[in-house]
């Protein structure tokens, strides 16, 4: 067995080509090689070996460059962490935002761009964030990237919660960002409409928007605190540009006479804020013309004196607390420019400062007087609305009637030579991103505009009916949410309907206390009258005194039944 084993075959290993060692050439290997020049050699001139090499070399590569880009990415991560706060409790919705408007190309509105006539112009201002949303660490959600386009960020989340953007794009005549001041807005919107009232026409602006969006800051001017300076309003801007084209040859000689009126309207009723708030009276003449009874009309003869008049009706108007400002305005504020030619009127501009909606779950907490505030308020814009579109479509019924402030400014809606203004105001700040939505949702229906392009986008005959029929479900309050409307639409028909009511019996009762303190006033005037006589009859005196007694008791009983009727409807409890 030994010599069996000793006379097997040497077992030679290949190597990785199948090249054993014994077939190597003798050049290459021989016996005088020292065995560290043989394994040099293997080394460094063998295929196998150098391909062993250039792979590991490839790998290290790979591994520098996965070295490299995790510190870019470190960079990177430390670089956002120093831009964007961290304690924002929004932060990565900010960074979003920020990145989104990294890859925009913005070209905002300029003073050189071409000022452009509509008969309806729409347009939108979003206003920087103020003091408190900057203390709150809140991000901006709106972004302005050109003259006609905004778009809003709204924020959502997934159901595996993963954060991310929903970007949403609107259309107006005009946009204008956080940077354009009162004198750019006003250049663009009001200013192409005071020409019309030199021609013998209507010009209305109206700024709507929520409650603390700015404005009363557009309309009436600066505020520091309480202090107004009315002269960097759009009210100044628009008496300076009048009185400027009355002095122009072309006007100069047809002696025309500046008026200016100031009025409210709260709750549905209206007041004069230029004779001390003064309760007026909507009629209707024998031309079936709208009058407001008792409205003084104040003659001015330069800017200066519009600017007083603008700051003694502001101290003057009504405000209240609400969920977005400690002093907000609950009312519609009206500042009227008046031409006159020996009395007659020749044009009018009306420049509105509407007051802020709300939406309904913001009011549902409040108290009675509160809730009416905020009813009143959203049917009256949404009468607004309509009366808009009418006159821009050219409608040959326009529902002026639905509301006091439409009712007052009827002759605006109608002729040919009318001209309108929407200035829709929003706050860029992520809490108030629904309530933004819901103006620019509000402001993009007067006048509808595709996203995409610079023409009117115009809707199918059915689409039209769906949204009107939608819209009258819900004429109460325009700002609720799709929840909202869902779980409340049964009840804000009663609620209007209980509104209307509380109206008209309120009248009512008003006119019939005002006719009853006529009579009495006219009849006891008389009685002592009588006494005041020397020899007045005093069976007559006594008579007649009797009767008065017994009606006015009647009169009174009556009276008395009518404050009842008002009282059980105004004390009713509609939940909305």
């Amino acid at each position: 067995r030994a010599s069996r084993l000793r006379c097997a075959p040497e077992i030679v290993l290949p190597n990785g080509n199948g090249i054993t060692e014994d077939n190597l050439p003798s050049a290459r290997i021989s016996s005088s090689q020292s065995p560290g020049t043989r394994e040099q050699w293997l080394r460094t001139d063998s295929p196998v070996i150098r391909r062993k090499s250039n792979i590991v070399k490839e790998m290290e590569k790979m591994k520098n460059k996965r070295e490299e880009k995790r510190a870019q990415l470190s960079e990177i991560r430390t670089k956002r962490a120093q831009e964007i706060d961290s304690s924002c409790p929004n932060w990565e919705f900010a960074r979003m935002i920020r990145e989104f408007r990294a890859n925009l190309d913005c070209q905002p509105i300029s003073l050189s761009d071409p000022i452009e006539e509509h008969r309806i112009c729409v347009c939108v201002r979003k206003r920087p964030l103020n003091k408190q949303e900057i203390n709150k660490k809140e991000c901006d959600v709106i972004t302005v990237p050109s003259k006609c386009v905004l778009l809003v960020h709204e924020p959502k989340q997934k159901v595996d919660l993963t954060k991310y953007l929903e970007t949403q794009t609107f259309r107006f005549d005009f946009s204008f960002d956080e940077c354009a001041s009162n004198e750019m807005v006003y250049r663009f919107t009001a200013r192409p409409l005071v020409q019309t009232i030199f021609e013998g026409g209507k010009a209305t602006c109206f700024a709507y928007g929520q409650t603390g969006s700015g404005k009363t800051h557009t309309m009436g001017g600066d505020f520091s605190g309480r202090a107004q300076n009315a002269s960097k309003g759009i009210y100044a801007f628009a008496s300076q540009d009048v009185f400027f084209l009355r002095s122009q040859p072309r006007y100069r000689s047809q002696d025309l006479e500046v008026y200016v009126t100031f009025f409210e309207i709260y709750n549905g009723k209206v007041f004069d804020l230029l004779n001390k708030k003064a309760k007026l009276r909507v009629l209707e003449d024998g031309k079936q013309q709208v009058q407001v009874v008792g409205l003084q009309e104040k003659q001015v003869c330069c800017a200066e004196d519009v600017i007083r008049m603008i700051e003694m009706g502001s101290a003057c108007r009504t405000s209240g607390q609400t969920f977005a400002n400690a002093s907000s305005s609950r009312s519609h504020a009206c500042f009227q420019i008046i031409l006159r030619q020996r009395g007659k009127l020749v044009g009018k501009f009306s420049l509105v400062d509407l007051a802020g909606n709300e939406r309904g779950a913001d009011t549902s907490s409040a108290d009675r007087q509160t809730r009416m505030e905020g009813a009143e308020i959203n049917k009256s814009l949404l009468a607004l609305k309509e009366c808009i579109r009418a006159l821009g479509q050219n409608k040959s019924h326009t529902p002026f009637r639905e509301s006091k402030l439409t009712q007052v400014l009827r002759d605006s809606f109608i002729g040919t030579n009318s001209r309108t203004c929407m200035i829709a105001m929003i706050s860029p700040g992520m809490s108030s991103c629904e309530y933004t939505l819901n103006t620019l949702r509000y402001a993009d229906r007067v006048k509808e505009l595709s996203p995409h392009n610079g023409g009117g986008e115009t809707q199918n005959q059915m689409e039209v009916e769906e949204t009107e029929m939608r819209e009258e479900s819900s004429a109460v309050f325009l700002q609720l949410s799709k929840d909202e409307e869902e779980d409340l639409s049964p009840h804000l028909f009663n609620f209007r309907e209980a509104m209307s009511q509380i109206g008209e019996r309120e009248e009512k009762v008003v006119e019939q206390l005002r006719e009853l303190r006529e009579k009495m006033t006219t009849e006891l005037d008389y009685l002592l009258g009588i006494t005041e006589q020397p020899d007045y009859d005093l069976e007559t005196f006594v008579n007649r005194a009797k009767y008065f007694i017994e009606e006015s008791s009647r009169n009174f009983l009556s009276a008395r039944g009518m404050l009842i009727l008002f009282e059980a409807v105004s004390t009713q409890e509609v939940c909305f």
